[in-house]
This record gives structure tokens, sequence and C-alpha cells, in this order.
């Protein structure tokens, strides 16, 4: 008998067998007020789905009782006294770590004082996920090696290899029949994560989905009738649970018409023998698409949202016309609330995000990839709207700053957004946070030297070291796991928040994926590796299923998402008319930006 898994139960996090329970991702489509007007503690529902609005609705205008961690009686000083997070101490100490030797020079600072640079912006490829070990088959496998290996054992059960009772390679077959219910036998569910998530890498999902429903029904029949019957009413519960298990981890693989078509073909199987198995597939499959429906909302409203940041020109045809634009702290002037809205943003499109898109990017191609099912939308279209808002985030930044026509309004904006950048930081928002970091270390923004003589930048410099990307971003790291250590043992929903430099996990992935071969010389796959993509993408998964605690504010909400950005050029223009060029370089670029500019104008 093959040995049992040390890590069954490794992704527990993601709810029990029993997918009622399960935390559904929260949606932006729904309102947070109930009926006595009070702020809902965080609760998890059977479908957060439920009153969703149409898509022609604005996700983010969603009037929101006011917030118990808020009170708008009490002055904005002694609200910063009452936060959950003491900020006595500033962003001097790191919440989530040890204190740290901050180095005296700063990076930024020495590069806000040359007189050219390059623009920071974050782009990404999607990759794949790992994960723990497994249980094992009661029967169907028989030893055939075994042998030491140093101080441990290495054994084959048939084409399944293990190595301290973990599973480390097999054949695609093997591992295809591994994933099957029998009457006696279910996988363990950090396997079923494993495999289904990284199967994509070797076959399509509709593939695996028809070879798995019908080996299931195949391996029941036994010429006779009546006792075929009776054996498939007493597997059938095991698949409705596989079924179930893959519906609510990876629903979007059921955009594609080809898996629905399967699964409306196994209700109808199901049916015919157990009668409570067909009510729990109807039931799934109605949360199925209702799950669908809100994605297919969601993508919708962020399509439309983008499309009036790009509709409204961004006024750069002068400094005084810009200047007539309101900018941020018309709309908020708080660091704490603005850096909560950030986190309401991050945390909604995160909960779309599907854990197959980080390994999409390595999938085989299908030899179908114009079918107009699950090839109709791009396979990594959520994780791609998320590096954009990170841009977005980096370039509304570098706007807010360039735009203003006097020195001093620039330098309280830089003053302003590293309030904001530290509060993203208590909050353990660091992907707002280095977003915030990569627009004021712009070069448009980095040359306005005259304007970063007015600023303080001891804090700014202090939040450059926690986000220092040498030594593979340690620091940042160190903070992370922090962070996530106070998120397990959380008292409050605040203390759960954990998200993370979003850019800096895909290229974790990338690299694992890259710096191992997923198959062995002996044409296995290499399980071993799929286990570790699965242990990254569980943890974004618990991150993703945050739901966040604070007040919506819908008018800054608004403004974040659709107030218009200046392009690179137009921020380097921008630029030049805050403070002149300081060599002929300088002035010899403004000049081909000025028209380049006015010829786009006039061809509009």
């Amino acid at each position: 008998m093959p040995p049992t898994t040390p890590y069954a139960g490794k992704f527990s996090s993601y709810g029990n067998n029993n997918n009622h329970s399960n935390p559904q991702p929260h949606s932006p489509y729904r309102s947070n007020s109930n009926s006595n007007g009070n702020a809902p503690k965080p609760t998890k529902e059977k479908n957060v789905y439920n009153d969703a609005y149409t898509s022609s609705e604005n996700p983010y205008d969603v009037p929101q009782p006011h917030s118990s961690y808020r009170s708008s009686s009490v002055s904005s000083v002694h609200a910063k006294e009452n936060r959950h997070y003491n900020n006595s101490a500033g962003v001097l100490e790191n919440p989530y770590a040890s204190p740290l030797q901050h180095s005296t020079s700063c990076p930024g600072r020495a590069y806000r004082h040359t007189t050219s640079a390059t623009t920071t912006t974050t782009t990404t490829t999607a990759t794949s996920s790992g994960g723990s070990e497994q249980s094992s088959r009661n029967s169907s496998a028989t030893v055939s090696k075994s042998r030491p290996y140093g101080h441990s054992i290495t054994a084959s059960y048939g084409e399944m290899c293990y190595h301290d009772n973990s599973l480390v390679s097999a054949s695609l077959e093997a591992l295809i029949q591994h994933l099957v219910p029998t009457v006696d036998y279910y996988p363990d569910r950090s396997y079923v994560f494993t495999f289904l998530l990284s199967s994509r890498l070797f076959l399509h999902p509709y593939e695996l989905m028809t070879r798995v429903c019908h080996l299931c029904v195949e391996q029941q029949r036994s010429g006779d009738t009546l006792l075929d019957k009776i054996r498939f009413r007493e597997v059938a519960p095991k698949l409705v649970q596989l079924l179930t298990e893959w519906t609510e981890t990876f629903p979007y693989d059921f955009r594609d018409e080809r898996m629905m078509r399967c699964l409306k073909d196994m209700t109808h199987h199901v049916a015919r023998g157990d009668e409570y198995s067909w009510r729990a597939m109807q039931q799934m499959t109605q949360r199925l698409i209702k799950r669908l429906s809100a994605l297919g909302q969601y993508e919708e409203a962020v399509s439309a949202l983008n499309a009036v940041a790009l509709e409204r020109p961004a006024s750069l045809k002068s400094k005084q016309a810009s200047g007539q634009r309101s900018d941020v702290m018309s709309v908020c002037d708080d660091p704490f609330i603005l850096a909560q809205q950030l986190t309401h943003i991050e945390l909604d499109r995160l909960s779309f995000i599907g854990p197959e898109e980080f390994i999409q990017t390595f999938a085989m191609k299908d030899p179908l990839e114009n079918h107009k099912g699950f090839f109709r939308k791009r396979k990594t279209t959520n994780l791609e709207a998320y590096i954009n808002w990170f841009n977005r985030l980096s370039f509304l930044v570098a706007t807010e700053i360039c735009m203003p026509v006097k020195k001093k309004h620039r330098a309280r904006i830089i003053e302003f957004f590293i309030d904001v950048a530290q509060e993203c930081f208590n909050i353990g928002n660091f992907n707002s946070l280095m977003a915030i970091i990569t627009g004021m270390n712009m070069s448009p923004v980095a040359r306005l030297r005259k304007t970063w003589s007015k600023v303080n930048t001891d804090k700014f410099e202090i939040l450059e070291h926690q986000m220092d990307p040498s030594s593979n971003f340690t620091n940042y790291r160190t903070a992370l796991r922090g962070a996530t250590q106070r998120s397990e043992t959380a008292h409050s929903s605040q203390e759960k928040i954990v998200i993370p430099f979003f850019s800096l996990l895909i290229k974790d992935i990338y690299f694992l994926n890259e710096g191992c071969a997923s198959r062995l010389t002996n044409g296995h796959i290499n399980f071993e590796k799929l286990w570790e993509l699965a242990k990254q993408v569980s943890e974004f998964l618990v991150w993703r299923q945050v739901i966040c605690p604070f007040d919506r504010e819908r008018r800054i909400l608004q403004y974040l998402v659709t107030t218009p950005v200046f392009t690179e050029d137009e921020l380097h223009l921008a630029s030049y008319e805050s403070e002149g060029p300081e060599n002929n370089m300088e002035k010899d670029s403004r000049r081909s930006l000025r028209s380049s500019l006015l010829h786009r104008e006039n061809r509009s």
C-alpha cells in the first residue's frame, strides 16, 4: 500500500468538503449596509454574489454606513490617536519585524538628484503555483521497488514514485487515475488542488474533466446492470464532491462551454442513480453560474471604468489648464482614509483573480485555440487587470505631483503621499505602498529637485528601505512574513489584511516554474515542482479571502479609478513646465515632447 502523505490537510484553509462553508471572494457589487444602518461585521455567507449590481452600475458607487473604525464627530488628530494601529512610533517601528538598522544613504534621494532617469512601471508574466502531499489509494497499487536513499527511503508504486512518504513523480496517466474517486477512496484535498492547478501545463481542463468522469463511470461497470447502478450510487457522492471542489476553487475553467456541457452530462448521469447526489449537483451548478455571472459583471465594470478614465483628456495643454483640475487632496485630505480606500480597491480586484491564472501563460497551447468558449476571453484577464491597476496608481501619484503650478503645492502633495504610503504599510497593503514609491521615483518626479528640497524625506527613506530590492527584497520579505503571522493570529478583520507586492509574487512563481523541469528524463511529471507551485498559490488564496473592514467612500473610490492620468510623455513635459530644463539634453527633450504632443492633438 502506498504511504500516506504527511501533508494531508495542508490546504484546509480553503474550507472543508462542505462547500457551503467555503468563504467566497467579496464582491464589490453589493452593499455592505444592513437594515439598521450599522456597519456589518464581515461574515461568511452562502453566496456573496447575491444582490449583484447590473453591469451598467458603478461597483464603487455603493453608499456605505459609517465605519466603526473612524468617527466623523472627532477631528483628524483625535481620530489618529484612536486608530487600531498605534502610530505613536510612526513608520520608524516596523510592526512586522524587529527594528532594522537603516542606512543613512537613500537610493531614492540619490536618484532624485540625478538629471535623467527612466520611468518605472510594472510588467509581469503570469505563472503557476504549489502545494503539499496527499493520501494514497488503499487498493490498485503494487510496490514495484523500494530502496534506501541516503538516510531516507525512495519507493515506487506502479507508476508513482515516493520519497520519504512524499509523492515526487508519476506518469500523467497515473496522476489522472489517482484523482478519480472510488467507493472506498477519495483523493486528499491537497492533491486535488495541486493537480487541478498544474495539470493544465500538460492537458486542457476540458480533457482532464472528460477523462476523470469517464474513468469514474467505467470503473463501476461489471456487466450486471443492477449491480452497476448500485455501485455508481455509492460512488456518486464522491464524484459530486470532486466536481464541487473543482467548481468552487477553479470556477473560471467553466467559462469553456465544453466544460459546462460535460458538467451537464454528468448531472444527467447522476440523476439516473442517486437523487440526493443529483440535487447536490443542481445546487453546485447554481452556485457556479452565480459566480461566473459576478465575474462577468466585474470585468464589464472594470472595462467601463477604464474607458471613463481615457475619455476625458488629461488637461495638459498648459499648466494653467491643469491647475483647474481637482487634485487628490481636494477629494480626500486624510492619508488614513485614502489608504483605506486603496485597500478596498486592492482586495476587490484580488478577489477576482483565479488561482489558475498564475500558470496560464505556461499552459500548453490548445489546438482549438479559436474555440468560442474557453479562449474567447484571455486566460489571465483579471491578473493583468490587477497589474494594470498597479501601473495606474503609480502614474496617478506622479500626475498629482507634477500637476500643481506652485512649488509649495507640489511639496505638499509629496508629503501627503508619503503619509498615505506609511498608512498602507501599517495596514499591510504592500502593493499600494510599492506603487506609491514607484510613482514618486519616476524620472519626471525625481528630477524636481527644488520641490524635493522643501520636503522632509526621512519617512520616505525608511519606507524605501523597507521595499529595497537589494538582496532579493530581504526587508520586504521579512515584513511580509510578519504581516502573515499577524494575520494568522488576528483578533480583528483589520489585522487579517495582507496584500503582497504582487509583481514580486508573480516573479517568484515565474522563476520557480522556469527553474525546474516539468518532466523528468523518464517521462514522469515532476510532482515536487507542482507541490511547490501550489504552496505559493495557496498562500495567495488565503490573503484573497479577506473582507475589507473599512467603510467605502464612494467619491474617493470614483476618483482613484476614473480620474485621467498623464502618459509618460505628458509627465515629462509637465515636469519641465514645473521646473525648467537644466541642460541642453533636457531642453531638446522638452522641444521634442512639445512638438510630438502638438502633432497628436492636431491629428485627433
